[in-house]
């Protein structure tokens, strides 16, 4: 028997969030997205634009996640509030490596054992943060 909540569509309250796998799935997706980025070649100017050790990067981006899809908001319990633009704006970020970061997370996206809806949901919002980042 299906309740209410189950019925709820992605992007409403916590269901992103669950569907993604909670804070261990979506430590997991932060982990193979920047896997993905250490290894396409398409990425690799991406890749050239953070610190070698990419634990912080990955971190990050799993705290925001969590919060950005309904769940705790990790993101600011450690880092404080998040203003994506300005977060990006000491980079060069346009329309190839909005795509790149895209195609890294469609990357780690590509083995999970998330419904395709949600993968093609999650892809589709992320392309708003993404954009956010852009500054040329």
């Amino acid at each position: 028997m299906s309740t209410p909540e189950d019925n709820r569509a992605y992007g409403e309250g916590d269901k992103s969030f669950l569907t993604a796998g909670g804070e261990a799935g979506l430590k997991q997706l932060a982990d193979d997205f920047y896997q993905a980025m250490s290894t396409l070649p398409e990425a690799q100017h991406i890749l050239s634009m953070h610190k070698e050790d990419l634990a912080i990067s990955s971190d990050k981006l799993y705290r925001f996640l969590c919060g950005w899809l309904g769940g705790p908001k990790l993101y600011r319990e450690k880092y404080g509030s998040i203003a994506i633009p300005k977060a990006h704006a000491h980079l060069d970020i346009g329309i190839e490596e909005r795509d790149a970061w895209l195609g890294c997370m469609a990357e780690a996206l590509k083995d999970k054992d998330y419904p395709q809806d949600f993968k093609d949901y999650l892809l589709e919002a992320l392309m708003f943060p993404a954009n956010r980042c852009r500054n040329r």
